[in-house]
């Protein structure tokens, strides 16, 4: 698998990929914002590894550029550690984020995570949830919302599909976390929030379904029956 590894520090990036090769990875360094764009669309990475404070585009953005075009596993990068950088990150469409300074250890087992995730989501078993104007197909990975497929990052993807497929059942932000990710993503119960508010806006309230939060709990995907 490649992986494309972003830092503005050419020594972390080295660093970064003499740890995933030793993996197994395939990896290629790049130290400028505008340049990962470039060189993602011509490298067709598995995995961006992707440092915020970049020269020319800084990591939020060349994730934004990203995700207008490929929902391949973002793994962003960073020393700011509040909450608010974390948040803004998910929000731009990645799908963790590490705190520097990290542990090799710490960085190879979040890249496995992620990828085993992202693979689970494109062998996922077939099934299929049906109702007036959605439906989500597991084994095509498509989402069709009013008649439009939608396209969703993998993350959203799974979280609606696991929702959508347990109609009624309540589940609390823990359990969607081991779930959908398979890990607690830095202790933070928050990145539930952030891809639920994702898909809440990419599909508007329903009169016959709604992804209806449970306060004090979590979420649960709710069918209004007449």
């Amino acid at each position: 698998m490649k992986i494309l590894v972003v830092d503005d520090e050419k020594h972390i990036a080295e660093l970064i990929s003499l740890y995933l090769r030793k993996e197994g990875y395939e990896t290629k360094e790049v130290n400028n914002g505008r340049e990962a764009v470039d060189v993602f669309a011509q490298y067709a990475p598995h995995l961006v590894l992707l440092d915020i404070m970049l020269p020319e585009m800084d990591g939020y953005q060349v994730c934004r550029e990203i995700r207008r075009v490929s929902t391949v596993p973002i793994i962003m990068l960073s020393a700011k550690s509040e909450t608010f950088d974390k948040v803004l990150g998910l929000e731009m469409g990645a799908d963790d984020y590490i705190v520097k300074p990290f542990e090799p250890k710490e960085l190879i087992a979040r890249v496995k995570a992620v990828l085993r995730r992202y693979e689970t989501v494109t062998t996922i078993s077939p099934r299929a949830v049906v109702l007036p104007n959605f439906s989500i197909d597991a084994e095509k990975l498509t989402v069709i919302y009013h008649g439009k497929q939608l396209e969703l990052p993998p993350k959203e993807f799974e979280l609606l599909h696991y929702l959508a497929s347990h109609p009624g059942l309540p589940f609390t932000r823990d359990r969607l976390l081991s779930a959908c990710w398979g890990y607690e993503f830095a202790g933070d119960t928050r990145t539930v929030d952030v891809h639920v508010k994702r898909l809440r806006e990419k599909m508007r309230k329903d009169d016959v379904w709604q992804i209806k939060t449970v306060w004090g709990t979590g979420y649960k995907f709710e069918v209004n029956t007449p």
